[in-house]
């Protein structure tokens, strides 16, 4: 019997390091720093130094602070920011975040168009292609603005900051209809974004953000590098900072995808 569980635990050790690496793991975050980008309105990170060097006991310290805004960057949506009631920060279920997910690439379409909205057209051009979209999948948007990163002008459609820079914004998103389709018809885990919002950048009511928030269907923007996933086959794993009460807040997100 104690062979038995040994030969069994060496198996079980020997598929699990195989299973990872056969796996190559994606980085879908960017860096936070000084050219991370912000809403209009919203001031940027900060990196406080507290400490750096050799200290007068002989040892090399390294201490920070920081300050940033709950919505910039690689970084979550909750429910609770457009939908009274729904999660907060803390409270999604992490299963929301871990899961098989695919890319709807509309990156051609778009190209003419800053204010395109991904649809139902785009989800039903990839079922054509793909197959049927799973029911709990991680719904990746790719626009191809991430080639723009981290050029304010380019990405966002104006470098200029405060309110009134608000109404010069310009970039894709998704339509309201297209939501509602991923939750009723898919019932999507969460859906994440290569641009600052899930809502396009000329957006006044925000209705994709109020459909799946009332859904409690977390979103993820500013999401990097959808360039090196394959329209589906992968896996994601999504860890926003936990703050208590929060509305989001910084995520780290990464794709693994089985070679």
């Amino acid at each position: 019997m104690k062979k038995l569980f040994i030969t069994l635990f060496l198996l079980i050790t020997t598929l699990f390091v195989t299973a990872q690496e056969n796996r190559k793991i994606i980085d879908l975050t960017y860096a936070f720093d000084e050219n991370t980008i912000f809403w209009p309105t919203q001031e940027g990170f900060q990196l406080i130094e507290d400490f750096h060097g050799m200290t007068e006991k002989g040892y090399f310290y390294s201490s920070y602070g920081f300050k940033t805004a709950e919505h910039g960057g690689t970084h979550l949506d909750a429910p609770i920011h457009f939908y009274e009631g729904r999660y907060t920060s803390d409270e999604i279920p992490l299963e929301k975040f871990i899961g098989q997910a695919i890319v709807i690439d509309a990156s051609d379409e778009r190209a003419e168009n800053r204010d395109y909205l991904f649809g139902i057209t785009d989800f039903e051009k990839w079922e054509n292609e793909h197959g049927r979209i799973p029911d709990e999948s991680i719904i990746l948007l790719k626009s191809g603005y991430g080639k723009y990163w981290p050029d304010r002008e380019k990405y966002m459609g104006t470098a200029e900051r405060g309110e009134e820079a608000v109404a010069k914004l310009h970039f894709p998103g998704l339509s309201e209809e297209g939501a509602k389709w991923l939750v009723n018809e898919r019932k999507i885990k969460a859906v994440g974004i290569d641009t600052p919002s899930i809502d396009y950048g000329q957006s006044k009511y925000f209705k994709a953000h109020v459909v799946l928030c009332e859904a409690n269907t977390p979103i993820i923007e500013n999401v990097a590098n959808l360039d090196q996933l394959p329209p589906k086959g992968f896996e994601v794993i999504a860890l926003p900072i936990k703050i208590k009460g929060g509305s989001g807040g910084p995520t780290r997100i990464i794709a693994l995808i089985s070679n």
